[in-house]
């Protein structure tokens, strides 16, 4: 197997670009922040992302833990890769990362300010310092289980391609992990209940929300509401399409998971 790297210091840009250069090199397999990933999908490991501290992050991303490691390079083997680009903040890093699988060393290393302009640098550590904004390089309906109730943002990562037309070179989520910022994030249950009221109320078939509960759960949040319908809407259809209106809506506003949502038509009125 054949070891990329791609070195450049924490919050410079090295996973947003990290797509554009495997594709440019023609790997398939990714190793950012402990975790291992294909395409657009993770596979093996965990995320340092998750962590509740900056030492415990760290830990993660150098793989500490020996049942980390094993799972990434049992998979990896199982896959028979044959190119491999691993991120990290130093040289060194890198080198132990790839150490920590298994692997001889690193063949080739690609520096982000090689393939970054000092303006896209500051701009993404400007993102870091200030924003606490952090870049996994898969679509964010691939972090949704794992990272439900972190703050998610999915971006497209495009590239300009010789005919000057814009191509789509991967996706990416911007997430906000517990150690990157000061205090805790939080969304009430009754912020949750306005924006269901609110949406639930623009339809025409409904009169009034009479019960309203809202469970987090590991997997996501799960939403029970009944309503008042007025007569003459087909309820099937009717629940069916605020559920749909209330998840977008929800999962837009929010950046939090919708495991469930479960609405009752309580009773029927005349307008």
């Amino acid at each position: 197997m054949k070891i990329y790297a791609l070195v450049g210091g924490s919050g410079t840009g090295k996973s947003h670009r990290a797509p554009w250069v495997a594709k440019e090199h023609g790997i398939k397999y990714i190793i950012d922040d402990g975790l291992l990933i294909k395409g657009s999908r993770i596979i093996a490991g965990k995320s340092a992302k998750k962590e509740k501290t900056k030492v415990g992050s760290v830990k993660t991303a150098v793989f500490t833990s020996d049942d980390h490691a094993f799972d990434v390079s049992h998979v990896l083997k199982e896959e028979n890769a044959d190119k491999l680009l691993i991120l990290g903040t130093s040289d060194g890093m890198v080198k132990k990362i790839a150490q920590r699988l298994g692997f001889h060393g690193v063949d080739e290393t690609i520096y982000i300010t090689d393939i970054s302009t000092p303006e896209e640098i500051e701009q993404a550590l400007y993102q870091r310092k200030n924003l606490g904004k952090h870049v996994i390089p898969v679509p964010t309906m691939e972090l949704k289980k794992d990272f439900s109730g972190f703050y998610l943002d999915p971006l497209n990562v495009l590239k300009s391609s010789k005919n000057g037309q814009m191509e789509l070179v991967g996706e990416k989520s911007v997430v906000r992990p517990t150690f990157s910022y000061l205090g805790k994030y939080t969304i009430s249950d009754y912020t949750i209940y306005q924006i269901v009221e609110h949406i639930t109320l623009n339809n025409p078939g409904v009169s009034r929300v009479t019960r309203f509960r809202a469970d987090n759960k590991p997997g996501g949040i799960r939403i029970e509401a009944d309503l008042v319908i007025y007569y003459g809407y087909q309820i099937p259809t009717l629940l069916k399409n605020l559920k749909k209106d209330i998840t977008h809506e929800l999962e837009t506003l929010t950046s939090l998971n919708i495991s469930a949502i479960v609405l009752t038509a309580k009773s029927v009125i005349l307008p």
